[in-house]
Formats: C-alpha cells, structure tokens, sequence
C-alpha cells in the first residue's frame, strides 16, 4: 500500500509540479495552484477532486475516503494512504493535476 514517500513521488512526477511547506505540512502545486496536500506523518492526504468524484469516493469506500476539513466543502477528498489502492492513487493525483494545471500544460501531459 502506498506510503508518504510513494504520494510525494508520484506527485512530483507530474510537469512543473513543486513540493511546498504551508500550514505546517507539504502541499503540492502546479504554478502556484495548490493540487494536493500531504498530512505531517505521510499517513493521510487531501486531493483536489470534483464534488461528483468526492461523493462517489467517499460513498463506496468511507474507510479509504473521506471529506477534508477546510477544503471538503470545494470537493477536495481525503485519503488513508495505507488503505488506498496505489493505482487509484496515481489516478487521482493525475486527475488533480490536470484540474489545476493551466490547459497548454495539461494538453502537454495528456498527449
């Protein structure tokens, strides 16, 4: 199962992605636009999501998803990296990204 180090990782992998420190922990962006963010210990993570996406994560596997405080109200989904499928993970750190990421640079990816 995936792991802080695997999450990080598999963010930074993306174009012009960069780890930064805020409110105490790491978060994950793309020009300045926030993606996702990372618990202290590594053991859990918020993932920018669409509200649609949210409710189906958190609705089929509540111990895997749940809603973030803060940023759950924008559709964000939190995630217990040690009960998270490591391939859905990869999927749903993409798919942040490319919600964040200017168009040009998401077509980049996508081609």
């Amino acid at each position: 199962m995936p792991t802080g180090k695997d999450f990080r990782a598999i963010a930074l992998a993306l174009p012009e992605a960069e780890e930064r420190e805020t409110w105490g922990h790491p978060t994950f962006r793309v020009r300045d636009k926030l993606f996702a963010a990372m618990a202290t210990d590594g053991r859990s993570a918020s993932i920018k999501a669409s509200k649609e996406a949210q409710a189906a994560l958190v609705g089929s596997e509540p111990e895997v998803f749940s809603i973030p405080a803060y940023v759950g109200h924008h559709g964000w989904v939190g995630v217990t990296l040690a009960k998270v499928d490591p391939d859905e993970l990869r999927e749903l750190i993409t798919e942040a990204w490319l919600m964040t990421a200017p168009k040009r640079l998401a077509r980049e990816l996508e081609e």
